[in-house]
């Protein structure tokens, strides 16, 4: 899978919904994120203003792949017309530039290869990988499990009769 897909899912993921544990909590973990993944330099470091652009692009990003309404926030991009076609170009440098390049990297030809985990305790974002692209769970061994468990007992619920009293009342 090419590393745009890969790196929009691993910014994605840096907010765990389920254990509502966050990587980006501080303007230096936002830094050190960027930093190992190659967006921003040795030097650059992020402000608090910085760490809320990142934590919205965050939360954009992964309504964009429930494919519900996102709104993004503004980052320094502009449109440059290559050979293969038009595409976005981070316009800066340092952490807004590499909020930009998550940004671009988003809308590469992966895009629809990268959806976010249908059990809504999870939300974690991953790259299906199917020939049809019909995946709905980043995990079909728990959630995957957990929902096709709960539709069961929902339906052994819903086709249980009421018991009438064995007792006669005069």
């Amino acid at each position: 899978m090419p590393f745009p897909a890969e790196l929009v899912r691993d910014f994605v993921n840096t907010f765990d919904v389920e254990a509502q544990a966050d990587e980006l909590a501080s303007p230096a973990e936002l830094a050190v994120w960027l930093r190992e993944h190659d967006l921003i330099g040795p030097r650059d470091r992020a402000a608090d203003d910085d760490l809320q652009i990142a934590h919205a692009l965050r939360e954009g990003l992964r309504a964009a792949l429930r494919r519900d309404r996102a709104d993004l926030p503004d980052l320094p991009l502009r449109v440059a017309m290559r050979a293969e076609g038009p595409e976005l170009v981070p316009e800066a440098d340092g952490v807004r530039g590499g909020l930009a390049r998550i940004a671009a990297a988003a809308l590469g030809a992966a895009w629809d290869r990268l959806k976010v985990c249908a059990e809504a305790s999870c939300q974690q974002a991953f790259i299906d990988l199917s020939k049809n692209r019909s995946r709905s769970w980043c995990s079909m061994r728990v959630c995957g499990n957990r929902t096709k468990t709960r539709a069961y007992r929902a339906r052994k619920r819903g086709s249980r009769r009421l018991q009438g009293s064995n007792t006669d009342t005069v």
